[in-house]
């Protein structure tokens, strides 16, 4: 069952009971009814629509800056329980949701959870925290606390593991294979070949204790890509961040066109500069990157990195000359889109971006007493959704610098000239 949730679209909220929900039990008055069509033998979905008691919902992915770390995306639904008849009380034992083989809630933590708008997952994880409020009005609720399956890789610590040099995407398709991680293969992963080689063998050997998205952390502070769980509940490693031929998949105006949004930020500060990187390898190879001039206008600002995985001086010395920022830049740093503003075909556009993706924001603004336009193309870091089934859906983007560069078409007067937004596909 949908929920039309005002102004915004259908949304379908559905929680993995463990158990088949609507399912016959024999003697009970209600559920044990021969030949009827609600409660029968099999159940109907181990998966419980829960959507007609949702409050609201939020929901936090990716991150806010390339400095930061992607952690495990997050969402918080609240549910009413008054309205739903008790069944979410932990301790009811006759709801539609209970498993009487076990005896055990429906609706508990580490059960799988997904929310969908229309056809599109916005994700897809587990409850991690059941809290219960009984409220003195007479409207008791439920929070769910949730994350997806960064979480479980955050949870779940390695035996020692003897390493070779290798590719940083094929490190992590090695820890994802180790037997007490086992984590799903095939289309539950998309992970990239990487761009750097990880040492192996000695100090590079993965230790004793340590989880998953901790070294996970470690490779990718070496490839300085994006590790996440997609909308639709993919593990996905993406390479180093820089050009890609990928083009817009939204594009954001204040001038009436293309998609409207209603809140923009910009960032311009001195704290962007970077003019002084240091690297220090496990096997004690070194780089130090910095930029005299930058250090004369903004003093030196120093990024200091030890202990990393990478293991060719050539990798180490790229990796301390990709991460100087000399200059601050002016950029939109997060775009606030209201779905009351959109189209139904503007808001399936919007609810379909993931991390990684690329969007433009063009903000008109006075100039010498002239409107002038500016567009900027950038790249998706982080996604948060706000959703109140009574007021409508908000979407915020994060975004960070990206190059749209152009496959190379032979004898194109455009684009079949060779320079640096012209590249072979």
């Amino acid at each position: 069952m949908t929920t039309t949730v005002v102004a915004s679209g259908d949304y379908t909220l559905e929680v993995d009971t463990g158990a088949p929900v609507q399912g016959f039990r024999l003697d009970d008055p209600v559920r044990g009814i021969l030949d009827g069509t609600t409660y029968v033998l099999d159940g109907l979905t181990d998966f419980a629509d829960i959507t007609p008691y949702t409050l609201n919902i939020s929901i936090d992915r990716g991150r806010q800056r390339t400095a930061d770390q992607f952690g495990a995306g997050t969402m918080t639904v609240t549910l009413n329980d008054t309205a739903a008849g008790g069944v979410f009380n932990p301790f009811a034992n006759d709801g539609p949701y209970y498993d009487p083989t076990n005896e055990l809630p429906g609706i508990a933590p580490m059960r799988l959870i997904r929310l969908k708008r229309e056809s599109q997952y916005l994700f897809i994880g587990r409850i991690v925290d059941f809290d219960y409020n009984f409220d003195i009005s007479g409207q008791d609720t439920v929070t769910l606390a949730c994350a997806d399956d960064l979480y479980l890789l955050a949870q779940t610590p390695v035996d020692a593991l003897s390493t070779s040099k290798e590719l940083s995407g094929a490190r992590i398709e090695a820890i994802l294979d180790l037997p007490e991680v086992d984590y799903p293969t095939g289309a539950a992963r998309n992970i990239a070949t990487g761009t750097v080689e990880i040492g192996g063998g000695g100090d590079y050997n993965v230790e004793l204790g340590v989880t998953p998205i901790q070294y996970f952390e470690l490779i990718n502070q070496a490839e300085q890509g994006r590790i996440f769980i997609t909308n639709d509940g993919v593990l996905t490693f993406e390479e180093r961040i820089g050009a890609t031929l990928s083009g817009s998949v939204a594009d954001f105006h204040d001038d009436g066109t293309n998609l409207p949004y209603r809140g923009l930020d910009i960032d311009f500060g001195a704290d962007q500069v970077i003019n002084r990187v240091v690297i220090n390898a496990l096997n004690n190879k070194t780089a130090t990157a910095e930029n005299l001039s930058s250090q004369a206008d903004y003093f030196i600002q120093t990024l200091v990195i030890d202990g990393s995985l990478l293991d060719t001086q050539g990798d180490i010395d790229d990796l301390a000359d990709y991460l100087l920022q000399p200059e601050p830049e002016a950029r939109f740093t997060r775009v606030e889109v209201g779905f009351e503003q959109l189209t139904d075909g503007q808001r399936d556009t919007v609810a379909a971006i993931d991390i990684g993706d690329t969007i433009t924001i063009e903000k008109s603004f006075l100039n010498g007493g002239v409107i002038t336009n500016l567009a900027q193309e950038l790249a998706v870091e982080g996604i948060s959704h706000y959703i109140n089934y009574a007021t409508g859906h908000t979407v915020q983007l994060y975004t960070s610098q990206t190059t749209i560069v152009f496959e190379l078409i032979l004898d194109d007067p455009t684009y079949g000239t060779l320079d640096a937004l012209n590249v072979l596909g």
